[in-house]
């Protein structure tokens, strides 16, 4: 295991400020914007009320509409205050979207919740678990008795699944997923070495709703959209069997994307409730198989100069929390993925965005005055990003559309 200290003391650091503890108190008077955007329960205020320079976050606008890309939402919080919230294609924040592997964070914060109860344990061994609800896949799972929780949250399994180029089973119209990862070749030891592959939160997903005794949907909306009070969310794309993946299929609208960052930042507090204990935000942030990643959470690959830890998706969904500044970036796009799993195009976009941008703007307190120039340029540069189309840069898949809450 490797040591993180200083992103732990950050993050207990940011326990000390006002975050996710005050989300349900209104904005201060005169101090949040208009909108003409549906209600949300996260208080809102113009940047230079919390000491941000909105023009960097102008200029970051203006860029993605120069480039023409296709970033469908952005939102900075700080000091638990929507402070910019940029929205193209006449979007607004009611939509929710694919947020891909960005369900695996989601998941990690169900299995504290589980560890937290004691109902499950990081050291649990994963196949007696699946073998005593499937007892069908008990030989398939014979040559995996040592893989334990940490192994599958950490991915680190040592199992190898041969993926084909397109329209994979696991990923598409899957039958039984489960049977699909039980049946998986062990190519090394559990623990030896990171190695991301979808497999894992197959394991996941089947594991921790055998210990939930429920669905893992169904215990994260009790758990987790309930308390943080989301609406419009989904869990979709579960196999024949009813099973959902711990990898892909949670839609969340982009304001409650920001939730989860808050709650990370907060040590798992919201609105004075310890919804996850301190200790499991500690370890599921802190490097285990890779000195990048924690338990599917990323580490410093997005701000390597300080504490930082974020949440990612395919084709470019981010979650940003960067403690020392109590400041989180949330950003749905459909953004070029070649590269690579850490060097893709949208991985490397949305550094440029939070290293150019962001954290210029949060970096300027000496200069963020709120005038009716600054609030005027703002607005404009955002009913300008409103009817912004932006071209795709991944192949769009039917599941990448928005979806409004159903009526």
């Amino acid at each position: 295991m490797f040591a993180h200290p200083t992103l732990a003391l950050a993050v207990a650091a940011a326990l000390a400020m006002p975050l996710a503890a005050t989300a349900a108190e209104g904005p201060h008077a005169g101090a949040a914007p208009t909108s003409s955007q549906p209600a949300t329960n996260l208080p809102q205020a113009w940047p230079e009320s919390v000491g941000v320079d909105s023009r960097p976050l102008v200029q970051l606008s203006e860029w993605i509409r120069k480039e023409n890309l296709d970033v469908r939402s952005f939102l900075v919080i700080k000091d638990g205050k929507l402070i910019f919230e940029r929205y193209s294609k006449g979007l607004n924040r009611d939509y929710n979207y694919e947020l891909y592997s960005i369900t695996k964070n989601v998941t990690a914060l169900a299995a504290g919740v589980l560890v937290d109860e004691g109902r499950t344990r990081l050291d649990e061994k994963v196949a007696p678990i699946l073998s005593k609800a499937r007892p069908d896949l008990k030989e398939a799972l014979a040559d995996k008795q040592a893989i334990e929780l940490r192994h599958v949250l950490s991915m680190s399994t040592g199992l190898f699944y041969n993926f084909k180029p397109t329209d994979d089973p696991i990923y598409y119209g899957a039958p039984d997923r489960l049977k699909l990862a039980a049946e998986t070749t062990p190519k090394r030891p559990p623990g030896e070495a990171f190695d991301y592959t979808d497999v894992n939160p197959i394991l996941a997903s089947a594991t921790l709703g055998a210990d939930a005794g429920m669905p893992l949907q169904n215990f994260a909306e009790q758990k987790l959209f309930k308390p943080l009070g989301m609406a419009n969310y989904a869990w979709e794309r579960a196999d024949d069997k009813g099973l959902v993946s711990s990898g892909w299929g949670l839609r969340l609208r982009a304001v409650d994307m920001a939730k989860i960052g808050m709650l990370v930042l907060s040590g798992g507090r919201w609105n004075g409730q310890q919804v996850v204990s301190q200790a499991w935000v500690r370890t599921m942030t802190a490097p285990s198989s890779a000195p990048w990643y924690g338990l599917y959470w990323w580490i410093n690959d997005i701000v390597p100069t300080e504490p930082e830890t974020h949440a990612m998706g395919f084709k470019g969904q981010f979650i940003v929390a960067l403690p020392e500044r109590n400041a989180v970036v949330v950003m749905t796009s459909m953004l070029p993925i070649e590269g690579g799993l850490r060097e893709s195009k949208n991985v490397l976009a949305i550094r440029h965005m939070v290293k150019d941008f962001v954290l210029p703007a949060l970096d300027n307190a000496q200069h963020a005055q709120l005038t009716p120039a600054s609030k005027r340029a703002l607005t404009r540069e955002l009913e300008l990003a409103a009817q912004h189309q932006g071209q795709p840069g991944a192949p769009v898949d039917p599941t990448d559309a928005p979806k409004p809450p159903k009526r």
